[in-house]
């Protein structure tokens, strides 16, 4: 039901002068989520006050309460088709009142790791693009029929989420910004092992796919006390994301999959100086994959100590900040960054090995990502002693990766099973710090296992072959010929 209630959506959207793409898409159905998933999170909040005889202060003031504006109620349960809004009126209601309503939570909210902030922050960088209240009407009655009330309703919902945001991602439009590939990602999460108790960080969050993963990772880790719940809810996952859409996507997609008030953060992290990192600032987990290929100014640049546009190289520098003593990461980044010779990656690979144990580099094949042509690595290190071995991993497929052809956990099992002991195998090999070149510190993926394959010829060369084959009949058949 919930699928056909999503597409039926899509559908409705797709029709309105003001969406035209399927980022559109994803960015109007999540402000109308959001406020159904209110609507319920403030009933279970409700019922849960009545069962324990504690007093009940809802977050939202009656008139913008969810079944008084978009979904009031017959006593049939039927929509009050003579109190429910639409058209004009509708479009006039939710732009000039409910939306600077809600904006204005962002001021009066107690802190920011509350509900009521990311209500404001939210509205705050969001408007109504929907222009016809028509539209507006129909997605709203289609919306009011999901429930957020058990954990199945949420569990399904959100992998229904997930869905949007790859095909979002598969658009073509800025796709890895918004989606790194689920199994990609847990089986990054099970190699780093976060553990409750630590802190987990993404400083390009994106769609939040690594801190949502990492929560249902840790929840599912061990049976969980109320007070380890908390921890989970309030103290262990942080994010910053630049860009607004992929911001509110994040907190959506966190919210759906349990944790209720996600501590992301709209900034530009580049544009934190590394220089004021202190202790307190920094995380025990890194997971994330920063955006590759974007360029920055010169005065973000000012903020690193290695100088560089690569925005990507940048991030790698902040991550190795940011982690404590003894914190783990799990870094994609292009494969380039292991044999670039600039002066800045060079410098930067340095850095690296030097102030952190670079233990395990993976290998992806081109096309793991939808829509972005470049090929990438996983680096996974540890900070505070320098790397003395690295263990390379090689994923050779049988098949093409792309968007009809994804990249799934059973392509990585191996990987996860050979990591744990650092094994040689065909795909796999081990490379000592002394034996790297220690002017460029050059970490090309050469693997010395994997047999070597005839080569394959070149199409010119097959034509070339192809055509001495012709003539050399032609040949023949015209000596039959004058024979004859």
């Amino acid at each position: 039901m919930f699928e056909q209630t999503f597409k039926n959506v899509d559908d409705i959207l797709h029709k309105d002068a003001g969406c035209g793409s399927e980022l559109d898409y994803v960015e109007q159905t999540s402000w109308i989520l959001f406020l159904k998933y209110l609507d319920d999170l403030e009933k279970n909040r409700e019922t849960a006050a009545l069962l324990t005889g504690k007093s009940f202060s809802p977050i939202i003031n009656s008139e913008f309460h969810w079944s008084t504006w978009a979904a009031p109620k017959l006593p049939s349960g039927e929509l009050d088709h003579h109190q429910a809004q639409t058209g004009d009126d509708l479009n006039d209601f939710v732009n000039n009142k409910l939306w600077p309503y809600l904006r204005s939570f962002k001021k009066s909210a107690l802190s920011a790791d509350t509900i009521e902030y990311k209500i404001g922050e939210i509205f705050s960088e969001l408007k109504n693009r929907i222009q016809s209240g028509y539209n507006l009407r129909e997605v709203i009655n289609l919306i009011d029929s999901l429930r957020f009330r058990t954990y199945d309703e949420k569990h399904e919902m959100s992998h229904l989420y997930e869905g949007k945001i790859k095909n979002m991602g598969n658009a073509g439009r800025n796709g890895g910004e918004y989606y790194t590939p689920r199994p990609l990602i847990t089986t990054i999460i099970k190699v780093v092992n976060p553990q409750i108790g630590e802190t987990v960080y993404d400083a390009a969050a994106g769609s939040a796919g690594f801190l949502c993963e990492a929560f249902e990772f840790m929840r599912k880790s061990k049976s969980l006390s109320t007070a380890e719940s908390e921890i989970l809810q309030k103290r262990t996952f942080y994010g910053k994301e630049k860009k607004s859409l992929a911001y509110i996507i994040g907190i959506m997609n966190m919210i759906l999959h349990g944790v209720e008030a996600p501590n992301i953060i709209h900034t530009n992290t580049l544009a934190e100086n590394l220089a004021d990192i202190q202790e307190k600032d920094r995380y025990d987990v890194v997971l994330a994959n920063p955006p590759f290929g974007g360029k920055e100014r010169a005065e973000v640049q000012q903020n690193f100590p290695i100088k560089t546009g690569e925005t990507a190289s940048l991030f790698l520098q902040h991550f190795v900040k940011i982690l404590r003593a003894g914190g783990r990461a799990g870094i994609v980044i292009k494969n380039t960054f292991l044999s670039n010779t600039d002066n800045a990656t060079v410098a930067l690979r340095r850095q690296l090995l030097e102030n952190c144990n670079l233990h395990t580099v993976l290998d992806l094949p081109g096309g793991t990502f939808t829509g972005a042509g470049v090929k990438t690595v996983v680096l996974f290190f540890e900070k505070g002693k320098p790397t003395q071995k690295v263990w390379f991993y090689q994923l050779n497929l049988d098949r093409n990766l792309g968007k009809t052809n994804p990249l799934n956990e059973n392509d990585l099992v191996e990987f996860v099973e050979l990591q744990k002991s650092f094994a040689d195998s065909e795909n796999s090999w081990t490379v000592d710090m002394k034996d790297v070149d220690q002017i460029t510190f050059d970490l090309s993926v050469k693997n010395p296992n994997k047999k070597e394959e005839a080569a394959l010829r070149s199409p010119q060369a097959i034509l070339k072959e192809m055509k001495a084959l012709d003539e050399e009949s032609s040949d023949i058949l015209n000596s039959i010929l004058e024979l004859i």
